[in-house]
This record gives C-alpha cells, sequence and structure tokens, in this order.
C-alpha cells in the first residue's frame, strides 16, 4: 500500500440520533458541562479537518452544536443507518464526488485526532479505494473470542480481506483452543496478532451518495456488520494500522461514567 499522503484536505462528518435503545439521549449526554456530540467534535477539530460538521436526526441536537460553535445540520430523522445519514449531509453540503470524508462516530468522546488524520491519508494515498478504516492489534484473549469486538484480516497490500465477529484468523495447530461442551474460552493467540477493527471510515463523498443504493450483502446481514457490503460489492478498503487501540466509546450508562470519570480527572 503506498505511503500516507501526509496533510490530505478532509471534512470530519459526525451522524448523531437522539434515539438509543441502550442511553436515551445519548448525543446530550453531559460530559464535564458539555454535551457528549460536542466533545467528539471538539476532538475532531484537534485533526487536520478543514470542516467539522455534526449530521443530526434533531433540532435539538443541531440547537446543542450551535450553541457552542460547532456546524450542524438536520437530517432526516428517518434514516436507517447512519451511513444513509452521511449521503444526505454530504448532498446538503454540495460535496464534490473526490472529496475525502471521515466518518467518526458521535458517542466518542476521546478520539484521537490523529488517528481521524490517519485515516484521511490512508485514504488519499490510495486512490482506487473508496473508502478506508483502521485496525489495531488484540492482545487480550478475551477480545478475540467477543463477538462484539470485530476482527479484520488484511490482504498483503494492507487493504481489507474480511471483517467478521468470529475469532479470525483462527490457528488452526494452536494450543488452548479446548473449552466446555466445545465452546472456546482461551484460545492461543496467533503471530501476527489478530486485528481489531476501530470504527472509524474515510469515504469518497461520491461512493458514501452511491452506498446506500447498493443492495444488502448476505454476508452483511449475517454478521450485521455494514462494511461487508462495501467487499461484496467488490470495493477496496483500505486500511491504517494503528500502534494503539482507542479510548473508550459510549454506548452505556456504565460507559458513559467511565468517560465522565477520565475527563474529571485530566
Amino acid at each position: 500500500m503506498p505511503a500516507p499522503t501526509a496533510n490530505a484536505a478532509f471534512i470530519v462528518l459526525i451522524p448523531a440520533r437522539l434515539a438509543s435503545s441502550r442511553l436515551p439521549d445519548k448525543p446530550l449526554a453531559d460530559i464535564a458541562g458539555l454535551p457528549m456530540v460536542v466533545r467528539v467534535a471538539q476532538r475532531a477539530r484537534s485533526s487536520r479537518a478543514d470542516r467539522v460538521v455534526v449530521a443530526a436526526d434533531h433540532p435539538s441536537i443541531v440547537a446543542a452544536c450551535e450553541a457552542h460553535g460547532i456546524l450542524a445540520l438536520l437530517t432526516s430523522a428517518d434514516h436507517p443507518s447512519g451511513s444513509d445519514r452521511l449521503a444526505e449531509a454530504c448532498i446538503q453540503l454540495g460535496l464534490a464526488d473526490d472529496a475525502i470524508v471521515v466518518n467518526v462516530q458521535g458517542d466518542e468522546p476521546l478520539i484521537d485526532p490523529s488517528l481521524i488524520d490517519a485515516v484521511a491519508e490512508t485514504l488519499a494515498a490510495n486512490p482506487d479505494a473508496p473508502m478506508s478504516t483502521a485496525v489495531h492489534a488484540i492482545d487480550d484473549p478475551a477480545d478475540f473470542v467477543n463477538p462484539n469486538v470485530v476482527k479484520a484480516v488484511l490482504d498483503a497490500k494492507g487493504f481489507a480481506m474480511y471483517f467478521s465477529r468470529a475469532p479470525i484468523p483462527w490457528w488452526r495447530d494452536g494450543a488452548g483452543q479446548g473449552g466446555q461442551n466445545g465452546k472456546v474460552t482461551t484460545p492461543a493467540m496467533p503471530t501476527p496478532p489478530p486485528l481489531r477493527h476501530i470504527g472509524i471510515y474515510g469515504y469518497r463523498a461520491g461512493f458514501v451518495k452511491r452506498f446506500p443504493s447498493l443492495p444488502p450483502a448476505p454476508i452483511e446481514a449475517i454478521e450485521a456488520l455494514e462494511q461487508l457490503r462495501v467487499l461484496w460489492h467488490g470495493h477496496r478498503i483500505a486500511v491504517h494500522v494503528s500502534q494503539q487501540a482507542p479510548g473508550p466509546g459510549v454506548d452505556t450508562l456504565e460507559d458513559l461514567q467511565r468517560v465522565r470519570a477520565i475527563f474529571e480527572k485530566a
């Protein structure tokens, strides 16, 4: 894979949806005096992005962002996924098809700005890929077998071959693969280590606009991983390998309390 292109021009889009089954009104959750979505946008502003824009589904999110100097767009509340919301935002912003967009999740208030830069630069360096993302090495066997930890396998050039909730690549001849009733409990870890997918994406804006029209893939439905639609339709995903794990995201009240504690200590 070509070396990342330093100082690539890009914008950050942060999709934000008010409804959340596990944490109601999650984008507006207070973290050290600011709504979580504002915290995310502030971190993104520390990257080299030309612009940081929140794509919201509710006026209350737009108002919260604007109160703190964050640009926000009101998008449809009926979008089935964040990708659909991004597509509408790209159209509202009038982005050229070759513009690079980095999708930062609205529940990542500890996102590393340098990771955002790296995802954008990786895409800029690979013009034959419409999309980029990031991974890091897994060192905990419990994470390796956890279906909530998405794994990735790359090819020789650093492009994604597959993403899965299963432990891949599986070390067939490794020790410690046993467990009660055939359930894997303490698997051996292959060398080189398996890779955990980090939920951050770079896109070319033209691809974002087309993505919602691509038919869902059977493997996407089985794994519940939207990025598999990209591979199934024959597109390439360039991957940045990070040397460190990202900060914790927020899905539950317990996650929120953990992140609040980190901000209080800062």
